[in-house]
Parts: structure tokens; C-alpha cells; sequence
């Protein structure tokens, strides 16, 4: 394992740093502002970030592809869209890194037209206006083949499940041979149910890789010490797709594994007969060897009897891990239940510096959105560095999300129960590329993060 719990002292510097990053979401006031129209501001906004979701046989629970479906809806989306909840896109917009390849939040401007829509009417405006329709593909399609221009090279299902209509949460956990029979490269893996109904039961899936792992030529000593072992090969939830490794990085796939699945399902009242997930894998020509083995990574904050949740009372919980070598972060990915309200990482470095690297302050349960850092600003961290992890999480009859704030609360699978884990791919480098991919980053002159505290 290349991560382990850093020192008291350590301890002590983060906790007296993180809670004071949160403050409650910005909400929009009523401004003096110009005629705003459906047709000339708020269609266009709806169609680049919204309509993807809102539209008939996606997971959105009703269309906003047209104007009538806007209006009817328009006090919802007001709401949602003042307090920041939709689109869902929860991160801090205060601190820490703020670029991403995958970022679906709207501006400050789209926000305030939107409520000045509804405020004014939600008036229509003039037609000429209009944009033309979007055209979309199949909801469920694989979205990752839109990005790479081809269709996945390899597609692994469950086996099939039968949910009754009334019962406890499920965790199915079938294995599956991949039928792989040399040694393959993956590039990007892609999880969805097969059936766009069966995302009404399906919370969350994990797909672990199994193998035998025999020395692996072609990778750097460092990547091989601390990327020696497969492991989780992919995590799915509701707001993520999948994840495009980083040119230089991938996952290795060797004869004769397979995959087993964990597929947590919960029931809605309606049978769901012969339910399966999939994954799809991108795979690298063959022969290609990427520099680093990415290891999708769980930084717990708390397991077991260590997340303890009183009733009518508000937690913080906190976690350590020093990095054993120069590492690159590729995402950051809160994982809690309906009591989580807040996430964040901060990094504490060798010498002593800190630095907020990213936090959600507004975390949704039914939402696990995976932000994946772009390319320049991936945070990048010498041997040594300390990853602060925090959760907050709220048991009080404040959180509208809370089922029961009279039940004392622990770690558990279950959607009623709590987690407190951040998934994020850590790619492991040599001393010597550290050194140089920080020596670029200078010599651009380009902001990484913010400044350390």
C-alpha cells in the first residue's frame, strides 16, 4: 500500500484549517436588469447544460425541451438553480482548483437570467429569437464514444438480477470472466445499467478487477512499487459517466481475469426483472505502453464504529494519508449519504505549506458527481505530502435530505446508513518527471491552485 497515517502534529494543522472553509450556498437576489426572453437567453442555456438530462427517456424526471415544458417547471428551476442544485455541479467555486474537463455548472450570468425569466413571467419573447432544436443521441448509448470517435472495444455485463417490488437494499455480486487473452492497455471504462429504467434502482456499482499479477514490464520502478495490484477497476454512480485516463496513464488488463461486480440496488415498489449493468473498455493499440498504472483509490475518512453520528447533532470527520511518492491527482469524487453536506482535500506539504485543493460544499446524495481535473492544473505533489481529507456531515431536522434526525448514525452500504470516502485516481511518478512536469508548470507562468494559506 503506498498511503499511511501521517503523525499527530499533522493531525492537528488540518483540523484547525478546514472547517472554516464552508459557508452557506450564494443565493440570487432580485436585481434591476434588462427584459430577459425565453427565446433569446434562457432556450440557449437549457439546451448547452440542461436538455441532455431533461428529455424523454433520459434519468431527468421531466423534459425541458420545449417552451411550455420551461414555463410549466419554471418555478422549480428557478430554485434549483438560484441554490446551486442544478445543474449538478457542487463544487467550491471559492477555492482551490477551478478547471476541469467535465464541468457542466452554469455561469453567475446564466443564473441571474434565469431568475430574472421567472421573475419577469417567464415570458416567451420573440420567435425569430429561437435557437434551432438540439438533437440527441440515444440517452443510454455509451457517451464515451462520442469523445474518442470510436465505439468501446470490449463491453462485460452482469449477469442478470430480478429486484422485488418490495424489499431491503441489495448488493449483487456476480463474477465475470473478460474474456481477454493477451495483455491489453485500457485507455477509458465506461459503467451504465443496460436498461435506461433499471438507473431508477441502481445506486451505485463497483467493478473490481481480478488476476493474477506477475511483474509488469514496460513501467517505471516507482509506478511498479505503488501500482503493482489491480484492484477497483471503475466506481459508477448517479452524475458519473466514466473516466478518459491521462495520455500517459492506463489500466492493465491480463489473460484470464475477470470482474467482479457489487451493484448496490434499492426497490421503488415495481418489479424489475432480469436487471444488468455494463462496463465498456477502451483499450490502447496494441502494444502500447502507458508511462503509469492509475490506481483508483478510496481515501476514507471513517469505516465502521469511527463514523459515529448522534442524533439532532452535526459531525465532522477527518482522515490522513501521506503519499509515499511524487503523485498526480486525476479527479476529486465525494462519496457520502443523505446526512453528507460537505467534502473537501487539502494537501499539507513536506515542508510544512497548505493548500485547499478542492472541496463541495454542497453536497447532493442522490448526486455522486465525478470532477476530473484538466490536464494543467492536475494537482501535482511531492513524496511526503500529506492528503487531508474532511466530511461533514448534518443529523439535524435542517437537512431536507435527512430521513430520521433521531437516529444515531453509523457507517453502513445501506442509502440510510453513512459513508465518508473521496474516489480519485492517483497516477505515481518517478522523481525525475515530477521535477520536470513542475518545472513546466513554472515556466508558463500558469496559476496551478490557489496560493497556499
Amino acid at each position: 500500500m503506498s498511503l499511511r497515517t501521517p503523525t499527530i502534529a499533522a493531525v492537528a494543522l488540518a483540523v484547525v484549517t478546514l472547517p472554516a472553509l464552508f459557508v452557506a450556498p450564494r443565493h440570487v437576489a432580485a436585481t434591476p436588469h434588462r427584459a430577459v426572453t425565453y427565446a433569446k437567453d434562457v432556450a440557449p442555456i437549457l439546451q448547452a447544460k440542461c436538455q441532455e438530462c431533461h428529455q424523454p427517456g433520459s434519468i431527468a424526471p421531466m423534459s425541458l425541451l420545449s417552451y411550455e415544458d420551461a414555463k410549466e417547471n419554471s418555478a422549480q428551476i428557478r430554485q434549483k438553480v438560484s441554490a446551486r442544485l442544478m445543474p449538478p455541479w457542487h463544487i467550491d467555486k471559492t477555492v482551490g482548483i477551478q478547471a476541469f474537463k467535465n464541468d457542466r455548472s452554469l455561469t453567475d450570468a446564466q443564473i441571474q437570467s434565469i431568475v430574472h425569466w421567472v421573475d419577469d413571467g417567464a415570458p416567451l419573447g420573440d420567435l425569430s429569437d429561437l435557437p434551432p432544436a438540439r438533437t440527441f443521441a440515444d440517452p443510454n448509448r455509451w457517451q464515451l464514444a462520442d469523445k474518442l470517435g470510436a465505439q468501446p472495444d470490449l463491453v462485460i455485463r452482469s449477469t442478470p438480477y430480478t429486484l422485488a417490488p418490495h424489499t431491503q437494499d441489495k448488493w449483487y455480486r456476480p463474477t465475470v470472466e473478460t474474456g481477454i487473452t493477451e495483455p491489453r492497455w485500457v485507455r477509458a471504462i465506461e459503467v451504465k445499467p443496460v436498461r435506461a429504467n433499471d438507473r431508477k434502482i441502481v445506486h451505485h456499482v463497483l467493478a473490481y478487477l481480478l488476476q493474477d499479477e506477475p511483474e509488469i514490464t514496460g513501467l517505471a520502478s516507482t509506478a511498479h512499487d505503488h501500482q503493482g495490484n489491480a484492484g477497483l477497476f471503475m466506481e459508477w454512480a448517479v452524475g458519473k459517466t466514466g473516466q478518459v485516463f491521462a495520455e500517459d496513464a492506463g489500466k492493465l488488463m491480463l489473460p484470464g481475469s475477470k470482474i467482479r461486480w457489487e451493484i448496490h440496488m434499492h426497490a421503488i415498489g415495481e418489479e424489475f426483472k432480469d436487471s444488468q449493468v455494463e462496463l465498456a473498455v477502451y483499450f490502447y493499440p496494441k502494444g502500447f505502453v502507458p508511462k503509469h498504472r492509475t490506481v483508483l483509490t478510496m481515501f476514507s475518512m471513517a469505516r465502521n464504529s469511527e463514523l459515529d453520528i448522534p442524533p439532532n447533532e452535526k459531525t465532522i470527520t477527518q482522515n490522513f494519508y501521506v503519499l509515499q511518492a511524487p503523485a498526480r491527482l486525476e479527479n476529486f469524487q465525494p462519496h457520502m449519504h443523505m446526512r453528507g453536506t460537505a467534502m473537501s482535500l487539502e494537501a499539507i506539504y513536506p515542508d510544512g505549506r497548505k493548500e485547499v485543493v478542492s472541496a463541495v460544499r454542497n453536497f447532493q446524495w442522490n448526486w455522486h458527481v465525478n470532477y476530473i481535473y484538466a490536464d494543467s492544473v492536475a494537482p501535482l505533489f511531492p513524496k511526503g505530502t500529506t492528503l487531508a481529507f474532511t466530511a461533514w456531515h448534518d443529523n439535524t431536522a435542517g437537512n431536507p435530505n435527512n430521513p430520521d434526525p433521531n437516529q444515531w448514525i453509523g457507517w453502513g452500504d445501506r442509502t440510510v446508513d453513512e459513508m465518508a470516502h473521496n474516489w480519485i485516481d492517483v497516477t505515481y511518478l518517478e522523481q525525475a518527471e515530477y521535477d520536470s512536469l513542475v518545472a513546466v508548470r513554472k515556466a508558463k507562468a500558469q496559476p496551478v491552485r490557489v496560493q497556499p494559506r
